[in-house]
């Protein structure tokens, strides 16, 4: 109690420092009263009784500053004072603070940046109920690359069988629906889950509940928040009515949080129904009783006490079980579980691969910023020599002018945190805008939360205290004599290589590194722009519909689509028009393993190929060559299945024969191939050529209707997106209720093709742009600097005789060594870590001759420009004006 109450009273004093002094002053002087009397009394004269009554006292100073000490808080005192000392001394020289600043915000706003897109996609735990416990299960068999999805009954198996998990539940991934309401039809995506997701999942509803057990198949669904805010006005009233999805009524016992778009954090869904009730809105639901087919994806909660040691343990024990008891289907397969809401298996090591090359550019760009700012504070700290000098003569500690001067960077630091969070506020914002070009929901926004804004202020306070150690270590080491006469103590003479020139090397060697990799970047979508996707997208409008949706069967949906062909034909201006299922260069599509019909089992190796459902006129809208044989007719359902082959697809099924008229096996089904043309980029840029299958659209609607929809698409020698309104209207006089989405031009969707080369392009470019200018900025600094310290030399040889032109040449030197050392350090640096990138280049190697010789030569360029221009200041000097300077 006493050492509480004695802070108490410190702690007060501290806040009401003028009303405690006040209070002493009194109690001093009346006891100094006191004293005096005595002595009066004694016989003294007055100003004796007062002089012996401050001897007896110990002096008034001294006596007040100890009692400030008692009843106070004298660190946090000397804090507030060197922190309004700092603030002083960073006003005095606005010029140095701003680029300080703005160099340190350049920094920590590029690592802030790429730490949203790290946080957003691989540190963020799913936005569920105590994420560390939730677990995705996956199944994975021998040899094969995990991870796959359960079976129906293998997910009963492990719910009823596991004691591990409070709960365990299962989801229908992806389900394409049209949704009415207010407005046009609007395309949407949903899932299909267990009556438990929502408990398991620990979702607390915006408004209603989850689904209850009696609910498995009933039509009853949950809707995300931002699909109830724009189809539905946010009515608070939606809950307990019926709403059309599909063309059928679902009633609406819930709304899910705004930041719930399913389990997986990259797929957006708005919509979830019944798992026993998908049937009426999937086309074909695969067997619930049969574990040949894998299509529902498990997630399980961990109960209370268990450790993931301990429930991969029971997993691979009932994993055995069951390849025991069904060895056809489940022998070789075992249970694994990661983290609900990580990233797809598939995409986790090209994402982290691509963020770890992302984050040894972004550390390169803080580090050269941090010797831009570490040389500006020791030029400030060598002008500050004398001023610590006398400061340390008059008794200050070193420790004190230690601290003042890191309270100075670390305010520099946080200034410059504060500077980065709005540039990455701002570059999130954009990177949010762009698009993937995928035909399913893609949820790619980037937004900044308490992780990103504590890595910033911690990055913050590192930076600088980093940057500041070294200048504030030498500026509190002066050399007296020396300083008091002056002379710069970091810049001494018979020094090759100062603190500040070694800074300069690293800073343009980082920037080799960093050039190199924008180099090869810039290179690689200048070489993707060039690549031959096989088909020619301007001119082209694609607009994408699904009647089967709407409650269409197949004969009417290619009705639909005969109709729509000729309506839109016959609109001005429109050339032609064709029909597929999903447009090429969208990232993925059906495939099947397809070999020589004759003989399926004792001929080569069966080759995987793209299929893709056209109709006739097709191959004349896309631009695709035509090799051989004919086009897609009026194919009857009951005739022969008939196919358009690629080159690449007849070369390596086929081989040498004549392809026309062989028939190929594949999917359990026959094709006979009618025409060979083009090759084309089906799925990616980045691909090598795949083979590719066209069927006829009208044969194989009904027995492989497509999930994603169909596209039709029109060409036309004027500009694609003026037809778009009148498209529309002509697919709504047929049926005003069909759901229209995907509205843009060929050429749009083909720029969305380049989402990666273009992002690597957009952000090494940014960043190594910013290398580039912090490191001339800085080489320019240390020549400047090193001119007007040798003003008075150089006053002296131009007195002496010496030429402009040899001034110039010697500081150019100078510098010039600087910049050739630090090239020699970077280039092999920059040649070994250029393989980081080999995995995202499009058609160079990451070697690339001729970015590895352009880069050093430019940038010796750049360095020649920043050491020219204080050259040329310094053989403009005036002798007689600089043997006046000191």
């Amino acid at each position: 109690m006493r050492k509480l109450r004695a802070l108490w009273i410190r702690f007060t004093g501290l806040l009401r420092p003028r009303r405690t002094d006040d209070e002493f002053s009194q109690e001093l002087d009346s006891h100094i009263g006191m004293h005096v009397d005595e002595a009066l009394r004694s016989g003294l004269s007055p100003d004796e009784a007062r002089r012996r009554a401050l001897i007896q006292l110990g002096g008034v100073e001294q006596v007040r500053q100890a009692q400030r000490e008692r009843t106070s808080l004298p660190w946090i005192e000397n804090l507030v004072r060197d922190l309004r000392y700092a603030v002083r001394r960073l006003a005095k020289h606005p010029a140095v603070t701003a680029i300080a600043i703005l160099s340190i915000g350049l920094g920590i706003g590029a690592n802030a940046t790429i730490f949203s897109m790290v946080n957003r996609f691989v540190l963020r735990p799913a936005p569920m109920g105590n994420p560390t416990t939730l677990l995705a299960l996956h199944t994975t068999h021998d040899g094969d690359r995990c991870c796959n999805s359960f079976s129906w009954p293998l997910y009963t198996d492990v719910r009823d069988q596991a004691r591990s998990f409070a709960g365990v539940a299962a989801y229908y991934e992806l389900i394409p629906a049209s949704i009415g309401g207010p407005g046009e039809p609007e395309r949407v995506w949903g899932q299909g889950v267990t009556a438990n997701f929502f408990d398991v999942t620990e979702l607390h509803m915006v408004l209603g509940r989850g689904f209850t057990p009696s609910e498995e198949s009933a039509p009853s669904v949950v809707l995300g928040e931002n699909l109830w805010r724009r189809r539905f006005d946010s009515d608070p009233a939606l809950v307990g009515k019926s709403v059309h999805i599909s063309g059928r009524n679902f009633t609406v016992v819930g709304i899910a949080p705004p930041s719930f778009h399913g389990a997986d954090q990259i797929l957006y869904t708005e919509f979830w129904v019944p798992i026993g009730n998908i049937g009426t809105l999937v086309p074909t639901v695969p067997d619930q009783k049969s574990r040949q087919f894998h299509f529902v994806d498990v997630l399980a909660r961990l109960a209370p006490g268990v450790s993931p040691t301990r429930a991969s343990v029971e997993l691979k024990g009932i994993a055995r079980r069951l390849a025991s008891a069904y060895p056809d289907t489940d022998k070789g397969s075992t249970i694994v579980f990661e983290q609900a809401g990580s990233l797809p298996s598939n995409v986790r090591g090209p994402v982290i691969l691509f963020f770890t090359a992302l984050t040894v550019v972004v550390l390169l760009v803080l580090a050269i910023a941090g010797a831009n700012v570490a040389n500006l504070l020791f030029a400030q700290a060598a002008l500050r020599q004398r001023d610590m000098a006398i400061r340390l003569a008059m008794g200050a500690t070193r420790a004190r002018l230690r601290r003042q001067m890191l309270m100075e960077s670390v305010l520099l630091g946080l200034g410059g945190g504060a500077t980065g969070v709005l540039l990455s506020l701002w570059s999130t914002n954009i990177l949010s805008a762009m698009r993937l070009p995928a035909p399913v929901p893609i949820d790619v926004r980037i937004d900044e939360d308490w992780r990103v804004l504590a890595f910033a202020f911690a990055l913050s306070v590192v930076s600088g205290v980093v940057l500041g150690v070294a200048p504030a270590w030498a500026a509190s080491h002066p050399r007296l004599a020396n300083s008091l006469k002056g002379e710069d103590a970091l810049a001494r003479p018979g020094r090759p290589l100062s603190l500040r020139n070694i800074l300069i090397v690293v800073q343009i060697a980082m920037s080799v590194v960093l050039l190199s990799l924008t180099g090869l970047f810039l290179r690689s979508l200048g070489s993707a722009a060039t690549i031959d996707i096989g088909f020619r997208p301007q001119g082209l409008l694609k607009m994408s519909v699904d009647p089967r949706v709407h409650g269409y069967t197949a004969e009417r949906t290619a009705q639909f689509f005969g109709q729509i062909r000729q309506r839109v034909a016959a609109l001005p201006g429109v050339d032609a028009v064709a029909c597929t299922d999903v447009a090429l260069l969208s990232d993925g599509n059906r495939s099947d393993a397809f070999s020589v019909a004759a003989n399926p089992g004792s001929g080569p190796a069966p080759v995987d190929a793209d299929l893709y459902m056209v109709t006739p006129g097709f191959f004349d809208v896309m631009g695709i060559p035509r090799l051989s044989g004919s086009d897609f007719g009026d194919e009857k359902s009951a005739a022969i299945n008939t196919a358009v082959v690629s080159q690449s697809f007849a070369e390596r099924v086929l081989g040498q024969k004549n392809p026309l008229g062989q028939r190929i096996t594949g999917g359990g089904t026959t094709y006979e191939i009618i025409g060979v043309v083009g090759n084309v980029k089906s799925r990616s840029l980045g691909e090598d050529i795949r083979p590719v299958l066209y069927r006829s659209l009208n044969q194989s609607i009904a027995a492989d209707p497509s999930l994603m929809g169909y596209t039709l698409l029109v060409h036309t020698s004027r500009n694609p997106a003026s037809l778009e309104q009148s498209v529309r209207r002509e697919i709504h006089v047929l049926d005003p209720a069909m759901a229209i989405y995907g509205e843009e031009t060929m050429e749009e969707h083909v720029r969305t093709a380049y989402f990666l080369p273009r992002l690597a392009a957009t952000l090494f470019g940014v960043f190594g742009f910013i290398g580039l200018l912090l490191a001339a900025v800085g080489l320019y600094g240390v020549m400047s600097y090193a001119v007007s310290r040798r003003t008075r030399e150089i006053g002296i040889r131009m007195a002496l005789g010496a030429r402009p032109g040899l001034v110039e040449r010697l500081v150019v030197r100078q510098g010039m060594v600087l910049a050739i050392i630090a090239m020699v350090i970077g280039w092999p640096a920059a040649w070994m870590l250029s393989r980081l990138a080999s995995s995202f280049l499009y058609g160079i190697q990451p070697h690339d001759s001729l970015t590895f010789t352009i880069v050093p030569l430019f940038l010796a360029g750049v360095a020649l420009v920043a050491c020219w221009l204080p050259a040329r200041r310094a053989a403009s000097i005036d002798p007689v004006q600089a043997l006046r300077t000191e």
